[in-house]
């Protein structure tokens, strides 16, 4: 079988950003299927491209079975809301153009956000004849809606509507976190399957050169507290701020936040008028390093606003940080903090609160066995609950499945 993914946001592991989708393709290609993979050229994380001038079309095979095409888009991609939406647009229509050049499809899988490439998914698939697979990875636009980045009632509208369209006319549609479902029924959508967010636990067995990324930080001694993903407006990484500055005087805490995003200029300008000695920003890395600087942390954060939209999310960090055994301390309620309560792998901290961050975190290095324990109990519940090949087994089974239907 031929799957034909169209991604925007797609990473391999070379890159920054999540790389479900590329764990999930190599599973596939094992089981004897082959991946083409449409993404853009310009990062989500980082809004750079690769290269200094971004070609029409690009094409690499990074191992035998997947060949991504890197299609066009407009790389201001986090200049501003309205740079952002031509980013997307771009790439709707060039990626259109590029899906329907690729040969012999079985199945399209389209994802959202952004919704906009599930226009070009649903319609590839219409004009091919094949059966369009449609996942849910976020909840737009009612995530932007909810934190203040779609205002204009009449996008709003129009936004909802698109939302509605593409749910009911997919032939299957996946949601990563069960928080999502009853969402996507309301708005049209049927024959809905929950394919969780989740890690590779091998992926995370700790590196021997943990302590070589803390040497060279200078902070051998100190108790790390990471954070890694999008520096963006959802993440709220201005309370981590505050309760860094709330923690200076306990100087063997160190926060270490790694990635990028729209928001990262602003809040490194921020720290440095706060006056942070206690907290350093490293770049977005690839997944491929990412085990190591997890491996040199004491603790994990993750992080949202006090938003009630965001109860119903399963981030991805969250069981990267469970899968390598490192305790989680989680300022997002709802869903996720059901996980993590149940695993017994972290600490909650109600969102949008700077002095129970500060408090929870200095409890945490203060009770360094209590924190261990918890790291080895979320990565055993990973292992049990949310590994990747048990992931990817699913979805292959709903992939072929919908194969065999339409033959």
């Amino acid at each position: 079988m031929h799957i034909l993914i169209i991604h925007q946001a797609f990473a391999d592991l070379n890159e920054a950003g999540g790389t479900r989708h590329y764990e999930m393709a190599r599973f596939l290609v094992q089981r004897g299927h082959t991946i083409t993979i449409i993404a853009s050229p310009i990062s989500y994380i980082t809004g750079q491209a690769k290269e200094k001038k971004i070609a029409w079309l690009t094409e690499q095979h990074p191992e035998p079975g997947i060949t991504v095409l890197r299609s066009y888009a407009y790389p201001a991609l986090h200049r501003s809301f309205f740079h952002r939406l031509v980013n997307f647009f771009s790439f709707m229509l060039s990626s259109f153009i590029t899906g329907l050049r690729v040969k012999n499809v079985d199945i399209v899988w389209g994802t959202c956000p952004p919704i906009f490439q599930g226009v070009t998914a649903w319609l590839v698939a219409r004009l091919k004849g094949i059966p369009f697979l449609f996942e849910i990875r976020d909840l737009w636009p009612k995530f932007a809606i909810a934190v203040g980045v779609l205002k204009n009632p009449v996008l709003i509208g129009l936004s909802e509507w698109l939302e509605q369209f593409l749910y009911r006319r997919a032939d299957r549609l996946i949601v990563n976190s069960p928080g999502y479902i009853a969402h996507v029924t309301e708005r049209g959508g049927k024959h809905v399957t929950l394919i969780p967010n989740g890690a590779d636990p091998a992926m995370f067995d700790t590196p021997a050169d943990s302590s070589t990324i803390r040497q060279s930080l200078g902070l051998q001694d100190n108790y790390i507290v990471l954070y890694a993903g999008a520096h963006g407006l959802s993440n709220d990484l201005g309370i981590v701020l505050q309760a860094a500055k709330k923690l200076e005087t306990e100087p063997q805490i160190h926060f270490v936040l790694v990635g990028g995003g729209k928001d990262k200029p602003a809040l490194i300008q921020q720290s440095e008028e706060m006056q942070l000695t206690n907290l350093t920003f490293l770049p977005a890395r690839s997944k491929t390093e990412m085990p190591a600087l997890i491996g040199a942390s004491d603790a994990c954060l993750a992080i949202l606003k006090p938003i009630e939209a965001f109860k119903t999310t399963y981030p991805n960090k969250v069981f990267d940080y469970m899968a390598a055994g490192r305790p989680v301390i989680l300022a997002i309620d709802g869903v996720v903090r059901q996980v993590v309560e149940k695993a017994q792998a972290g600490i909650f901290v109600p969102p949008g609160d700077p002095d129970a961050l500060a408090f929870a975190i200095m409890d945490m290095s203060a009770h360094r066995d209590r924190g261990h324990k918890m790291g080895a109990a979320g990565r055993q519940y990973v292992e049990k609950h949310f590994s990747r090949a048990e992931s990817a087994a699913q979805l292959a089974a709903l992939l072929e499945e919908m194969d065999l239907n339409h033959v």
